[in-house]
């Protein structure tokens, strides 16, 4: 028994001196861009063959008619007589998309996205064809081509259909193959590197520049809330990238609550905070139900006639069993959640109690609704 008492005092001791959780920390890499490096888009036009009948109809997709026509004069084949009689309904128009990601050459592949440009129903099973994919410039960067895959599901009787997914869009695994790289050298660009906040904050700028100085050297400044500039002298700027990379900070948000009141969503950070303020939620409800009964004369009575009688229930609910309720000071995210469920509203009526919070100047956040 004392055995087992001195055993707890040492329990209880080593939970009193051991140190509180820490705060969550990511990778600077995960929360910066080095500015300069950048994917670039690309989109084409092209065509999708060997569908099972579900293509454009050409007397509706001129586009895709003329398309038609034009390859297969390419390919030798004149069709341009016989017009009228193309009847085919396993082709359909495209548009291609794709990203060229930073520093890839010539020769590497990537995924391209395929979508339905005229009326076709389905692409799945179809081909995509060569298809040239240009920048923003104009300049043919890669070249698309192979099986497309949708991933839906569509079947359709004389009666009724079933869909499920998209099936007139889907993607190439790695169907595009790069022709032209963008050039862009990060050992060409002098003696400073800025690095970009995805989420701009001045806190976490600053503490990423702290951590940078302690890791490496005085070589970084945050200068506004978005950038962080490193000073390389003549360091090599893939070795100071490689070595801040990987180290560890704690990035600090604004304090937001968004709302989308189309789906009655609501997503809170974690520095929301509300004052004390007093609550009553509740609504007027009227339910009037009619019931009309039928009145008959008496049997074997002269000159009565049969009438419908009107009969009105009203009931009114004024929610009078709901209290004003406080809704204390929230310390952390979890406390504020629990004290607006206690309250017993569902998300559509949370969204109007805060927007009131917000509107009486107990809500220490910034309020955003979609």
């Amino acid at each position: 028994m004392v055995l087992g008492r001195r055993y707890l005092k040492i329990l209880l001791a080593l939970l009193a001196i051991s140190p509180p959780p820490a705060h969550a920390q990511v990778r600077i890499k995960d929360i910066v861009d080095v500015e300069g490096v950048r994917s670039n888009q690309l989109i084409g036009y092209g065509l999708v063959v060997g569908l099972n009948g579900t293509g454009d109809k050409l007397d509706n997709a001129v586009f895709t008619r003329e398309s038609l026509i034009g390859m297969l004069e390419r390919l030798g084949v004149n069709t341009r007589d016989q017009e009228a009689k193309l009847e085919t309904k396993d082709i359909a128009a495209v548009m291609v998309t794709a990203e060229l990601p930073p520093f890839t050459h010539g020769g590497s592949r990537i995924d391209v996205s395929v979508s339905a440009l005229g009326d076709a129903t389905n692409l799945t099973g179809g081909t995509l064809l060569v298809t040239p994919l240009l920048a923003a410039d104009g300049e043919v960067y890669a070249v698309a081509q192979g099986a497309i895959a949708t991933g839906a599901i569509a079947a359709r009787g004389a009666a009724s259909s079933v869909t499920r997914g998209v099936p007139t869009s889907g993607r190439i695994s790695n169907g595009g193959t790069v022709e032209k790289e963008v050039t862009f050298r990060l050992d060409k660009g002098g003696n400073a590197l800025r690095l970009g906040l995805r989420n701009p904050d001045l806190t976490t700028a600053r503490r990423i520049a702290a951590e940078i100085n302690r890791a490496i050297g005085p070589i970084s400044k945050a200068t506004d809330p978005r950038t962080v500039v490193l000073d390389i002298a003549n360091r090599d700027p893939i070795d100071v990238l490689g070595r801040i990379e990987d180290l560890m900070v704690q990035p600090d948000n604004p304090a937001i609550v968004i709302i989308d009141e189309a789906s009655g969503t609501i997503v809170m950070g974690d520095a929301v905070r509300i004052s004390t303020v007093a609550i009553a939620q509740g609504n007027l409800t009227i339910r009037v139900t009619e019931t009309p009964q039928v009145s008959q004369p008496a049997p074997l009575s002269r000159g009565g006639t049969t009438v419908i009688v009107p009969r009105t229930q009203i009931q009114v609910d004024d929610q009078h069993d709901r209290k004003l309720g406080i809704l204390d000071s929230g310390v952390t995210l979890r406390d504020l959640v629990a004290s607006l469920n206690a309250l017993g509203v569902g998300p559509r009526d949370l969204i109007s109690i805060l927007q009131s919070i917000k509107a009486a100047g107990a809500l220490q956040a910034d309020l955003q609704v979609r």
